[in-house]
């Protein structure tokens, strides 16, 4: 409820409809808290493009309970290494307050274009690993940026195996078919 005893639309939000499939959805950020007395919210990034917030005028909002909506986005602005969103029809605490903890989320076709021959984390998990002579690696699970290149993270049974995200060695990324060529050097299945 708002100041003025009425709900506010933002936080009770239209449900989305069934053809839209959590799946198919990217998180952008997570609403850490309210912001203000004027529904506005702080969240955390989880994009390397902070800078999309300015284009985007609908976006996905799974609330903590699970819900899926479907929110207008009045305003953004850069905060201290987070993002202040404004929903539109959320102006109250309270208000705000329903969506602490929610994931903001994106369709596919709203994400920034990369690239040739950068891939998102998030495609390249579930892949295929193959060696260049068909010997079969495992699955990426993971992707660990720590270093000078990314790792992808392969397991196939027991096994673990980290391979550098670098041309040389995945010699052939294909996202969407799920597979990725390794052209492994001496020594790096060995370990």
């Amino acid at each position: 409820m708002n100041d003025r005893g009425k709900q506010d639309r933002a936080a009770a939000g239209p449900d989305v409809k069934e053809d839209v499939r959590e799946d198919d959805l990217i998180s952008v950020a997570r609403i850490a808290r309210p912001q203000g007395h004027r529904g506005e919210v702080i969240a955390d990034l989880l994009t390397d493009f902070p800078e999309r917030f300015a284009g985007l005028r609908r976006v996905y909002v799974k609330r903590a309970d699970g819900r899926l909506l479907l929110l207008d986005l009045e305003n953004s602005r850069p905060h201290k290494g987070r993002v202040a969103l404004k929903f539109v029809g959320c102006d109250s605490v309270s208000g705000a307050e329903e969506l602490r903890d929610a994931r903001v989320m994106v369709s596919r076709d709203q994400l920034v274009e990369l690239p040739e021959d950068t891939y998102y984390d998030f495609d390249l998990i579930g892949c295929e690993a193959v060696a260049t002579g068909g010997q079969y690696l495992g699955r990426v699970e993971e992707v660990q940026n720590y270093g000078a290149a990314p790792l992808l993270v392969v397991r196939g049974g027991a096994r673990e195996l980290l391979i550098p995200l670098v041309l040389s060695i995945c010699v052939e990324i294909d996202t969407g078919r799920k597979r990725i060529v390794v052209n492994p050097p001496e020594g790096l299945l060995d370990l």
